[in-house]
């Protein structure tokens, strides 16, 4: 798995991708929080907050992550480069996971960058410090939930069609409809009911963000994470 990990990880940065995924995540959020005159303008806020970060950041993934796992099968299956692959002495159980943590890496790397905006509104509190860190760190364990998630479903994504632009399109369809449509059908019914709620990302994301770890709410990422590997791999058994 291990070696696996290192070539999908190292072909990130042989080619433009990975410069992209972080420039564009930095970029886009850089650009809403620091620069443009919304809601979501941290220095419009009035009082020491990042939860806009927070907010726009599952968004952004929503496209990004599915443009990072595109072509972790689709390029192997494209190029027939998934049989010599399954040759060697490695179970579909690690390539699954070795893609899976190569591309999970690479969504940490993109975040990392992300700290200088707690160091920043931190100083810039009145008093300094005034940062609700409870929350803060409850809403990066979140963000790193709901990358696995999101990263798991565009594995399996990949291996659905031999072309990158439909596993993408595929992975940001399925993304959108576990993060956001269980929200959208309980508003529908009028009562805001909160079970179908809970059977969103959405949900469960904004529970940890509270800054208080539900074992529920881990439960649920985890189990939504196995059950897309799990198919990838069955998928990927039957190729």
């Amino acid at each position: 798995m291990i070696a696996i990990l290192k070539k999908e990880f190292n072909s990130f940065f042989s080619s433009p991708i990975a410069y992209l995924v972080i420039g564009v995540f930095l970029l886009i959020n850089g650009l809403f929080l620091w620069i443009f005159k919304d809601d979501f303008n941290i220095l419009n806020a009035g009082f020491a907050d990042i939860n806009p970060f927070f907010f726009l950041a599952p968004w952004v993934f929503l496209f990004l992550i599915p443009a990072i796992t595109m072509k972790s099968f689709a390029d192997e299956f494209n190029n027939g480069t998934i049989e010599l692959l399954k040759t060697k002495p490695i179970s579909d159980w690690q390539i699954v996971l070795g893609k899976f943590w190569a591309s999970l890496l690479l969504v940490v790397v993109a975040l990392v960058p992300t700290l200088t905006y707690v160091f920043t509104v931190n100083e810039l509190g009145n008093p300094v410090g005034n940062l609700d860190f409870g929350s803060t760190i409850g809403s990066y364990i979140g963000l790193l939930f709901l990358a696995s998630t999101y990263t798991a479903i565009g594995l399996f994504t990949s291996t659905l069609s031999k072309n990158q632009i439909v596993a993408f399109i595929l992975g940001v369809f399925i993304t959108f409809i576990l993060f956001y449509g269980f929200d959208s059908i309980s508003n529908s019914f009028g009562n805001d009911s909160i079970t179908i709620k809970k059977i969103g990302i959405n949900e469960h994301f904004k529970s940890i963000s509270r800054g208080v770890i539900d074992t529920r709410d881990v439960i649920y990422f985890l189990s939504v994470t196995f059950f897309f590997l799990f198919i990838t791999k069955t998928r990927l058994e039957n190729e």
